[in-house]
């Protein structure tokens, strides 16, 4: 198992950067924040970055109620050189969803699975249900209790990309939550779970609706209209909570293509293996078992032919016959 004392070790002395996917949500914000806090430390400051977008009212309001700084890709292109190190968290090179940024991708602290082999000089990919849960692990370990905003941020990344304990949980997500829960704001805490919802969001959720399709233990649904990334994974979630759904796959129409998101509950069907395979020629895709996404772009649109629905569901459904 890695020993974040050799990353420590690596970034002495060099100017550092944490960089998240291209969309950040509540655990890759949290794991980015809990590690640049964790830093600090050990007097390494840092800067947290992404491109993309923020791209849900509720990140926005973790990013608002918690103080985090975060710098878009505009803001920190400028000033990154060739030897700044940057350390990927809840994300790989390679890996479709974060940009290669100038610098040196040193380390790579993720939990979705490898699809491109990458050599870093610290790597450590776990099969948890959040990347919060690694970096917790790392304030355990050193025997460092985390500030209340760290622990507070961990946490609700955990709870978040974990569904409050219901999705893809292992027994290191239920340690990291007894670590974490004695050091965090509790109020903070009720604010980020009572973030509201747009209105855009009650569109994409009666699209989602009046779209579904089942088809055996299948749900689709497409939206036609773009959604963020977010959205999209909250209404796979939603089309998930069907009786007669055990997969469910959801994708919506955007000026960059289709965005797909991706559920499973089923043991013999892999949701990362599923999209990526259903995607093969068209566009990339992957992630978990129980949970994934993908991206046809805009210029492959044509490949759909005139009935792209009727195309999606028969991929879909053939690659996993």
């Amino acid at each position: 198992m890695a020993d974040v004392r050799q990353l420590i070790a690596h970034c002495q002395n060099k100017r550092v950067y944490i960089q998240t996917h291209n969309f950040p949500d509540p655990d890759a914000i949290g794991s980015a924040y809990g590690l640049q806090r964790l830093l600090l430390r050990y007097s390494i400051p840092t800067k947290i970055c992404y491109d993309g977008r923020i791209d849900k009212l509720s990140t926005e309001r973790m990013l608002e109620l918690l103080q985090i700084d975060m710098l878009s890709a505009d803001e920190v292109g400028p000033e990154l050189r060739e030897d700044d190190c940057i350390i990927c968290v809840d994300s790989q090179k390679g890996a479709g969803n974060i940009t290669d940024f100038v610098g040196d991708e040193i380390a790579s602290i993720d939990h979705h699975p490898t699809y491109t082999d990458i050599q870093y000089r610290y790597f450590d990919v776990r099969k948890v249900g959040a990347c919060s849960t690694i970096i917790a692990e790392y304030y355990r370990d050193r025997g460092l209790a985390p500030e209340p905003i760290a622990a507070t941020a961990l946490l609700y990344g955990i709870k978040m990309d974990t569904m409050n304990f219901t999705r893809g949980v292992t027994e290191d997500d239920i340690r990291a939550f007894s670590f974490l829960l004695p050091h965090i704001d509790h109020q903070l805490m009720g604010l980020l779970e009572h973030s509201k919802i747009e209105f855009q969001d009650l569109k994409a959720y009666g699209a989602a609706i009046e779209n579904t399709k089942v088809y055996g233990y299948y749900g689709f649904s497409h939206i036609p209209f773009s959604c963020p990334d977010a959205m999209v994974a909250i209404l796979s979630d939603f089309i998930l909570s069907l009786v007669e759904v055990e997969v469910s796959i959801i994708y919506c129409t955007r000026a960059d293509g289709y965005k797909f998101s991706v559920r499973s509950e089923r043991t013999d069907v892999d949701a990362g293996e599923l999209v990526r395979r259903a995607l093969e020629g068209l566009g990339d895709g992957g992630g978990h078992a129980t949970m994934a996404g993908g991206l046809i772009p805009a210029k492959n649109a044509a490949l759909l032919g005139n009935y792209p629905d009727d195309f999606l569901r028969e991929r879909f459904l053939r690659v996993q016959a």
